[in-house]
């Protein structure tokens, strides 16, 4: 199993995700849990795509914090 930070972020009339690691998988959905259930989506086929081609699943290094400022 792989754990991925999503970034999910607000758009004109929807939301957009990626992932820092993994370039180039996005996804879209007009609700924030639509959104992180199509990155699920995408995330899930990318990494079996990349099985496929028998390239290495990217690990995860990214990390997210907040701060009070």
């Amino acid at each position: 199993m792989n754990k991925f930070l999503i970034v999910i972020e607000k758009a004109r009339k929807n939301f957009s995700a990626y992932s820092p690691d993994i370039p180039g998988c996005v996804a879209t959905g007009s609700t924030i849990e639509e959104t992180e259930k199509n990155m699920f989506e995408a995330i899930k086929i990318h990494l079996e795509g990349l099985e496929e081609d028998n390239i290495s699943i990217p690990k995860s290094t990214s990390i997210a914090e907040y701060i009070i400022v």
